[in-house]
């Protein structure tokens, strides 16, 4: 069987499950075209293949044996390397945790190990997660399968290529401001941010803590929900997740839309956007209204303060939260150091990149205390208007439709400043600081490049965004990968 990976994750589970094919078969497959493409692509930082053909051959053995297996058994999985996993190097794409390797499992790796998934390596991300384009990695350079010479978006750039390459069937992301929605568009698959709370944090290296949230990217809706089904839901070592009910989220898949109420918010439509861009989502409003679902058009008004927002709280977070990388515990210690407040300071200068430098100082600064009331405090008062506007638009509309970028995958070597780059989220962030799910789905292609939409839903209905998503994809007929990538 020489097409495996071509196949959706829920097909492939179903095949393994049917003993069609072994999971031997299906990860020999998986490893064989990482050999051939990532030179090229650059998706993986780190592969585990000796212990996950063990993995694998304990699944069909329990087939064989008419055990039970979970619902994603054999089916090879990859996660963003900002996820602990036990015995696995995880180095969040920084210098300064080159060589750590986990000691436990992040509650959605051991979820997935449960549900018999094999884990099959890490993916490359902007450091730390901080960056829109998988640049700010340490290691390495991720390239866009559609086109080499294009970033994949970021900081879940390595998550993305290896859907978009065919090199694995799910893979798991983090989403701060876009980080997951914007890399799914550029790469044309799917990608999803749950609600802030549904799936547990316990084990992400965090860099915003109340914006981070932990979702799937993958070929298509199905497999997104089957995805879902696997990792959302309480965890002891999670304060922040809710215990309210996980559903089945594929019961969604399939599910009339029509009677839907789409809201369609003036501030993401606004002059300068790029002709095709627009006329792909005029394209997909008009595939909604055709499936019978009202488009009516609302406002977010404190829209156009969600940048400046998003740009102090972020990085107030990740000035504390990577307070604790010092050199001592753990990861890269400067050799260089004279004394031990030497040590400190060496450490992190050499161990840093200047992406995240440049967010600790803003961070710090606008926590210090002859500003914190001027910047910290304002912004968390300007993101509960932020997150009012989405309550208020919820109380008349399902789900809200926007642009995921306003613009196509950009060139690698591209010449962007910090602030340049921070406006490729400018669709995305308000997501995170209003705490809404988000999905972006491939809807057409401009410039050679796939263009996704962004579909918002109300807290924890995550259901809406899965029905109408894979309605709109069956609507939309095929949208296959890049044949490049499959060379």
């Amino acid at each position: 069987m020489n097409n495996i990976c071509n196949f959706t994750a829920l097909e492939l589970r179903d095949k393994i499950a049917n003993k069609e094919l072994s999971a031997v078969e299906a990860l020999t497959a998986v490893y064989e075209k990482i050999e051939k493409t990532d030179d090229l692509i650059g998706s993986f930082i780190s592969l585990r293949k000796e212990t996950a053909l063990k993995e694998a051959k304990i699944i069909d053995e329990k087939i064989a044996n008419g055990e039970e297996v979970g619902i994603l058994a054999g089916v090879p999985v990859s996660v963003k390397d900002n996820m602990v996993s036990l015995n696995d190097l995880t180095t969040s794409c920084s210098k300064i945790l080159y060589n750590y390797k986990g000691i436990y499992d992040a509650t959605v790796v051991k979820k997935l190990k449960e549900a018999g998934a094999i884990i099959i390596g890490k993916t490359n991300m902007d450091e730390f997660a901080m960056g829109g384009s998988t640049k700010t990695s340490y290691h390495k350079l991720t390239k866009n399968p559609w086109d080499t010479s294009k970033v994949p978006g970021g900081s879940s750039g390595g998550a993305a290529a290896s859907i978009a390459a065919k090199q694995c069937f799910i893979s798991l992301g983090s989403d701060t401001g876009g980080s997951i929605r914007q890399p799914a568009s550029f790469c044309g698959v799917v990608g999803m941010k749950p609600t802030y709370g549904r799936v547990s944090r316990y084990g992400l290296m965090a860099f915003g803590s109340s914006l981070d949230q932990i979702g799937p990217l993958a070929k298509n809706v199905s497999d997104i929900a089957l995805t879902m089904n696997v990792i959302a839901g309480y965890d002891d070592y999670d304060a922040t997740v809710s215990p309210k009910e996980v559903p089945d989220y594929t019961k969604s898949l399939n599910k009339d839309i029509s009677g839907m109420t789409i809201g369609v918010p003036k501030e993401y439509f606004v002059e300068g956007m790029d002709s095709k861009i627009k006329e792909i989502m005029d394209e997909a409003l008009e595939k909604f209204k055709s499936l019978g679902a009202k488009i009516v058009n609302i406002s977010l008004p404190h829209t156009k303060y969600a940048l400046p927002t998003y740009y102090v709280l972020a990085p107030a977070e990740a000035s504390s939260n990577l307070a604790r990388f010092d050199g001592i515990r753990y990861g890269y210690r400067s050799p260089n150091a004279k004394d031990y407040i030497d040590l400190y300071v060496k450490s992190r200068s050499e161990g840093f990149g200047a992406e995240v430098k440049r967010r600790i100082m803003i961070g710090t600064y606008v926590l210090s205390a002859g500003f914190y009331d001027a910047y910290f405090k304002k912004a968390q008062k300007v993101r509960a208007l932020i997150k009012n506007d989405f309550d208020k638009a919820f109380e008349n509309v399902d789900i809200i439709f926007t642009p995921v970028a306003p613009s196509t995958a950009f060139s690698l070597d591209a010449v962007k400043t910090p602030l340049e780059l921070y406006l490729e989220d400018i669709f995305t962030l308000s997501a995170n600081l209003a705490g809404v799910p988000g999905i972006s789905i491939p809807a057409g292609i401009a410039n050679d490049l796939p263009v996704g939409i962004q579909l918002l839903g109300k807290h924890f209905e995550e259901e809406t965004l899965i029905a109408a998503g894979h309605a709109f994809e069956k609507i939309r007929g095929e949208f296959n990968l890049p044949e490049g990538a499959d060379k």
